[in-house]
């Protein structure tokens, strides 16, 4: 883990849950050693490309042809992009579901199939309890196995508003272990 600390303002939920997340993310690519899979960020900034690009696009083309003769190409741009919109918080609401990071475990020898792990958290908003969820996928039977659990985030943050990341680890290992073995969590 890195020596620095991380300091956030612990009034601001928002900015708790994404100090939290970070540390998880930070744990499972540095102490577990797994290689960050980027597949769902890189989904979500291409449906925000082609958004963008139709955008700049209808502004072109209205420099290019002034607004009388540009209207039924900005119609169907704005369009497009309201859809594109519609498109981007599908995706996000139903296939990134709160996952802050996707990691994958491969076999060094080439045997074992690939381990998919995903991190997500949920954090009311007014509310101190942070909710972490790894869950397994083996690409081999495709099977997911999931472990959670609940903790106020004062279990992690002391009064100065620092993120105690040797309380965290555990917890994370913990949740960690308990998938690999197969053990519930009580």
């Amino acid at each position: 883990m890195t020596d620095e600390k991380t300091k956030v303002n612990k009034w601001d939920g928002s900015a708790v849950k994404n100090a939290l997340d970070d540390a998880v993310r930070d744990i499972l690519v540095k102490k577990l050693n797994y290689e960050e899979n980027f597949a769902l960020v890189d989904g979500r900034l291409g449906i925000c490309s082609i958004a963008v690009g139709i955008a700049m696009f209808a502004l072109l083309w209205d420099y290019i042809h002034p607004f009388p003769a540009s209207k039924p190409v900005l119609l169907l741009c704005v369009s497009f992009y309201f859809v594109m919109m519609g498109v981007l918080t599908f995706y996000t609401a139903y296939m990134e579901k709160g996952i802050f990071a996707v990691v994958v475990h491969k076999d060094p020898a080439g045997i074992d199939p690939e381990v998919t792990w995903e991190a997500s958290s949920y954090m009311k908003r007014f509310d101190d309890i942070f909710q972490l969820t790894l869950s397994c996928t083996k690409s081999r039977d495709g099977k997911v196995k999931t472990a959670t659990f609940e903790k106020s985030v004062a279990c992690f943050m002391d009064t100065e508003g620092n993120l105690l990341q040797d309380l965290l680890e555990p917890e994370v290992l913990k949740l960690h272990t308990n998938i690999v073995s197969g053990k519930k969590e009580k």
